[in-house]
């Protein structure tokens, strides 16, 4: 039985998790923390410090500004750590990767495994279209903090892969030129109760291409919160990502 602690419990996506948790026989969330009032099926406390339950791994959908508590109580209790809390800086990937070098650590910033799939899509469309413009557009929620959002720098990052010296553009309403080649624009839109939208535009010459990634509820992202606990509490210290455990999966059913 795979015991875990969630961090941001009463938040939207830790209650979702809880419900995924509960359809797995195989798993059990013995602790909550979060700073709201609340109640649920598990003891929740404000501070992870406090928490005495024994766990294997905890999940994490809080804030950037709980990672230093959270990274040092998976180090000293020796806890793996599933971190999908939006809004991490490159500070914060080092408390997570200086942790790493102590337990077994997945940080991403989408958990879902479509959003790989989407990701190969579009990074094989910028190898078959290398003199198209590339142009990102996020939705999501108008209760997110941050923009843009972790995915649509996933997106990017896989972009550049490609086109090694393209430049990330957020916004042109200040610029008065022409855009350059390299660019790729990024733009955030905060509305309604919008789960998570993006989509990627290819324009050439006489041509537009679209691919859409369109996420309709919490279940698939909790799911996949849940399948990368699976995952890191069998491996060793290190710093791991949502690729990683798509091969696994891969592997796995192979």
């Amino acid at each position: 039985m795979i015991q875990v602690i969630m961090s941001g419990a009463l938040g939207r996506m830790g209650r979702a998790i809880a419900e995924n948790v509960k359809l797995d026989e195989n798993m059990t969330i013995v602790a909550g923390v979060d700073k709201a009032e609340g109640t649920a099926d598990f003891p929740i406390y404000h501070d992870i410090r406090d928490v005495t339950e024994a766990a294997d791994v905890i999940v994490d959908f809080s804030n950037p500004e709980n990672l230093q508590n959270i990274c040092q109580y998976a180090e000293e209790h020796k806890i793996a750590l599933v971190v999908g809390t939006t809004g991490i800086l490159e500070e914060d990937r080092k408390k997570l990767q200086t942790a790493a070098q102590k337990v077994p650590v997945i940080a991403s910033h989408n958990v879902h495994v479509g959003t790989y799939v989407f990701i190969n899509l579009v990074k094989q469309a910028t190898k078959l279209l290398p003199g198209f413009d590339v142009e990102i557009v996020e939705r999501h929620h108008n209760q997110k903090i941050d923009a843009p959002s972790g995915t649509a720098l996933m997106i990017a990052d896989a972009i550049r892969e490609v086109r090694n010296d393209a430049e990330y553009v957020y916004q042109r309403a200040d610029k008065i030129q022409k855009r350059a080649k390299n660019e790729i624009g990024i733009y955030s839109v905060r509305a309604g109760n919008i789960i998570g939208q993006h989509t990627v535009i290819f324009a050439g010459d006489d041509e537009v291409i679209e691919l859409n990634s369109n996420i309709t509820s919490r279940k698939v992202l909790s799911a996949g919160a849940v399948q990368c606990a699976k995952f890191i509490v069998e491996k060793a210290p290190g710093y791991y990502t949502l690729f990683d455990v798509v091969n696994y999966l891969e592997n796995r059913e192979g």
